[in-house]
């Protein structure tokens, strides 16, 4: 696929790290796979991955985590 952003590169399968942040809480979840565009470096999360993301840092606000690191589980 070609990066939608710099619209130069190609993606390619890898892992990132991904740092989501909502009022007080930081979650910051690594090892996510996703489409990483190999110019700039932009990631692109499929479905189902981002709505796991989500859910996992939904988790930690309900929490009432201040700062959550975690490693991306399927």
């Amino acid at each position: 696929m070609n990066c939608i952003l710099c619209k130069h590169g190609e993606t390619a399968p890898g892992f990132v790290t991904v740092t989501l942040q909502r009022g007080e809480t930081t979650v910051i979840l690594k090892g996510v796979p996703a489409s990483i565009c190999e110019n700039c470096g932009e990631y692109y999360l499929d479905e189902a991955v981002a709505s796991q993301v989500y859910a996992m840092a939904e988790r930690a606000v309900q929490d009432g985590a201040e700062v959550e690191i975690r490693r991306y589980a399927a």
